[in-house]
């Protein structure tokens, strides 16, 4: 077990060192070091997982269903030089969870850096109160649940490489959620109460590790509000007009307008950001 970061009520003082590390560009670098991100046969995991290979980092990509992340892997191990493969997780299954990250550690140099819990579903009926429990479950389970474990399963790995201290070049790992706008505010014209219920557990979970961890990782959460990808391809033209009509910028986001965000918490850039949550949402929350 690692120490207490907290001795009578007060926190320890330099709980943490700060990089050596001067450089700016330096400071983004990930070169040699591993990240996990789930959720990323396309969409936002897909784009992060790019944005790591091309500051240097190998990747494991996880999936649920999307047959075609084995391809992407591949076009990412080739475009970028990095090692990069795709992996089948269900991430409802806490031990199946914990299972593929020792395996991911074995299989990319005996080490883990960085984990992107993004895996997520929308709410796609509407009022709770007409909803069926199961949807509610799954909902829940896999923007929530799959979330913690991703986090239980990566916090252990740091905790075991930091009290070892033999993994050239490691510091802190680094856990970012996928979280949403929805987890600050309440979405119209859309009802999606459990969703934006999930949302908003991922953004306190995030902040209670941070607390927790804080010896040997840090966790934060990204927030993105209306991205154009497959998870929103269900969502009527009309829908999306009126989301347009709320958003300042007037238009939804690219996936490739999160890179920024994540690299940022991925990398000893962010050493002094931890329990934070970064919106970037086209200023939808700020009127």
């Amino acid at each position: 077990m690692a120490e207490s970061p907290i001795s009578q009520g007060h926190f320890v003082h330099n709980n943490t060192i700060p990089p050596a590390q001067q450089s700016l560009m330096g400071l983004f670098s990930l070169k040699g070091r591993t990240a996990i991100v789930t959720g990323a046969g396309a969409g936002i995991g897909l784009a992060v997982a790019q944005g790591y290979a091309e500051a240097g980092a190998n990747v494991a990509i996880w999936y649920n269903s999307n047959l075609k992340t084995v391809e992407r892997a591949a076009e990412i191990e080739a475009k970028y030089g990095v090692q990069c493969k795709a992996y089948q997780v269900n991430i409802k299954d806490s031990q199946a969870v914990e299972n593929a990250v020792n395996l991911v550690v074995k299989e990319f140099n005996g080490r883990l850096d960085i984990m992107v819990a993004n895996s997520g579903i929308p709410w796609t009926q509407g009022p709770m109160v007409d909803s069926e429990p199961d949807h509610y479950s799954n909902v829940v389970q896999t923007d929530l649940d799959g979330t913690f474990y991703c986090a239980k399963a990566a916090a252990a790995q740091w905790r075991k490489q930091k009290k070892e201290g033999n993994i050239e070049g490691f510091r802190y790992g680094s856990f970012i959620a996928t979280a949403s706008m929805s987890g600050h505010i309440v979405n119209v014209p859309q009802l999606q109460a459990a969703y934006n219920a999930a949302k908003a557990g991922v953004i306190h979970l995030c902040k209670s590790l941070a607390v927790e961890w804080v010896q040997f990782a840090r966790a934060n959460s990204v927030s993105p509000g209306y991205i154009a990808t497959e998870i929103s391809s269900f969502v009527a033209e009309e829908t999306k007009n009126i989301w347009k009509d709320k958003i300042p910028m007037g238009r939804e986001g690219e996936a490739q307008e999160l890179k920024g965000a994540y690299l940022y918490l991925a990398s000893d850039a962010s050493s002094y950001t931890t329990g934070a949550d970064i919106l970037v949402d086209g200023g939808y929350t700020l009127p």
